[in-house]
């Protein structure tokens, strides 16, 4: 189910009032929310309810496993690898088997054998990336004791299901996420009206921003041989500000839908495109899941401080395996590499963690010095941007070959894709209206977390952006990007 859907349209208030004046004891609200995550899940296609369901059933054993042998150190290790390794095994089965497999059969060609390959004809479950990794944590986190294992299942599957989040995130913690089902809640008004404005913020960036710049970047994409290097920088821009506006899209609707029930989910954007240099805009991409590879990978390996080379070679591979998480092509690994050849300098230098404040903090516009930095940085995530849109490593370098021509210098002309100019114009004006606003409002979770004076011209700014929803939406509904992942 889509949260632009008329579907999720019904959905989200029947659920709302049966939680609050239905299911009003803990347990019920909790097995409620278990329900209806099934059922929210399960409207892809029911099959993959039989993953989620064997995935929170090993880790919840295994948490009870962990504490039933506390004090054998060496059993607590094989019960923790074993749920680790399981719940990677399906992941792989399900997202990686067949990039493997062609490979591994592309590899022995190239020593002049030949091996029959085999594929499975298998559907990627939506989100199994997000949920398995949630799951993981508990596990390691339960392990090295920093939470005590749950007895309640229930609380425990509403944890690993909780639809807001369950299929593009934030990945949150069982540390932050599961306390919050094991305790009771009440109503806030204020907490709701607040995540509803995040709510139709989200709904702004993906249905707005995010799926009119789609039509720009798909077409060029898909055109690219025939278009001039204008064109083709073009498609780059449009194509960073679709990703943004739909993954942070995605995000703001999930937290501000969780918002109504109570629960608080972890910030997963932070105005990544403000960012003065590539390790800032780490720190404010895509949050949950990078501070979960520095907690449950990075660190464990030594992190930075274990001399010079262990450093690189650790963040390095927190890099590639970044990269791979977004799915099994070259691509995505390239993508990774680009970035970690970005981020080593800085790392090399002692500049990795420069930037930790607010950009132009106290003022209105930035200084030129940052204005430059964040140009450069923001054109460098362009470029990786074009790696990780590309269907092929080949697509990526003609595509990137293309942009350097000359014709780069030309005035932009995109024919054969069906751009109106009136859509050109709408979309440009919404994405201002993007920057505008979250620069204005860099400092506070979400772009439109305003503290109005006028109550007037509060109501008059979200009407405003509601009725931009309702008049320049694709009639189409378009999926999220990183459901895929």
């Amino acid at each position: 189910m889509l949260f632009n859907s008329f579907e999720f349209l019904v959905f989200l208030p029947l659920v709302f009032l049966g939680y609050w004046f239905v299911f009003k004891p803990l347990k019920w609200q909790n097995l409620f929310i278990v329900f209806v995550s099934y059922l929210f899940y399960g409207w892809w296609d029911w099959r993959f309810l039989i993953l989620i369901a064997i995935t929170s059933l090993c880790s919840y054993l295994s948490g009870i496993c962990l504490e039933r042998n506390e004090g054998n150190r060496k059993k607590q290790k094989w019960i923790s690898a074993s749920n680790i390794i399981l719940n990677l095994l399906i992941l792989c089965l399900f997202k990686y088997f067949n990039f493997f497999s062609e490979n591994l059969a592309t590899l022995f060609k190239a020593f002049g054998m030949q091996l029959d390959f085999v594929t499975l004809e298998i559907l990627l479950p939506v989100g199994i990336s997000f949920y398995t990794f949630q799951a993981l944590s508990y596990t390691i986190d339960v392990y090295q004791h920093k939470i005590k294992a749950t007895h309640d299942p229930i609380a425990f599957f509403a944890y690993i299901s909780f639809f807001p989040q369950l299929v593009a995130g934030p990945i949150e913690r069982a540390t932050n996420l599961l306390p919050q089902f094991n305790r009771s809640r009440t109503f806030d008004y204020d907490k709701a009206v607040d995540g509803m404005r995040q709510m139709l913020w989200g709904f702004f960036k993906k249905m707005v921003v995010a799926d009119n710049c789609a039509l720009f970047a798909n077409g060029i994409f898909e055109n690219y041989q025939s278009m001039s290097g204008s064109a083709l920088l073009m498609g780059a821009f449009f194509f960073t500000i679709q990703i943004y506006g739909d993954f942070s899209g995605y995000s703001d609707i999930a937290i501000g839908c969780a918002r109504l029930f109570g629960i608080n989910l972890m910030q997963n954007f932070n105005y990544p495109y403000f960012s003065r240099d590539i390790a800032e805009f780490w720190r404010r991409w895509h949050i949950s899941l990078t501070t979960w590879f520095r907690d449950y990978i990075y660190i464990p390996l030594g992190g930075s401080r274990v001399g010079k080379w262990k450093g690189i070679r650790n963040t390095t591979i927190i890099f590639l395996v970044s990269g791979f998480w977004h799915g099994a092509n070259w691509t995505f690994i390239a993508w990774g590499a680009y970035h970690a050849l970005l981020f080593l300098p800085l790392l090399l230098l002692g500049k990795n963690r420069k930037y930790k404040n607010t950009v132009a903090e106290g003022r209105l516009l930035p200084s030129f010095t940052e204005l430059v930095q964040m140009g450069t940085t923001f054109m460098l995530v362009v470029i990786g941007w074009i790696l990780f849109r590309a269907e092929s490593i080949a697509q990526a370098w003609g595509y990137m070959r293309g942009m350097c021509d000359r014709s780069l210098f030309t005035i932009p002309k995109i024919p054969g894709i069906g751009i109106t100019q009136t859509l050109a114009v709408t979309t440009l004006f919404s994405i201002s209206i993007l920057f505008i606003l979250e620069w204005n409002y860099r400092n506070r979770p979400y772009g439109i977390a305003i503290p109005f004076p006028n109550k007037t011209y509060q109501k008059a700014i979200y009407l405003l952006i509601g009725f931009s929803i309702i008049l320049f939406r694709q009639v189409e509904q378009s999926s999220f990007i990183y459901f895929q992942f």
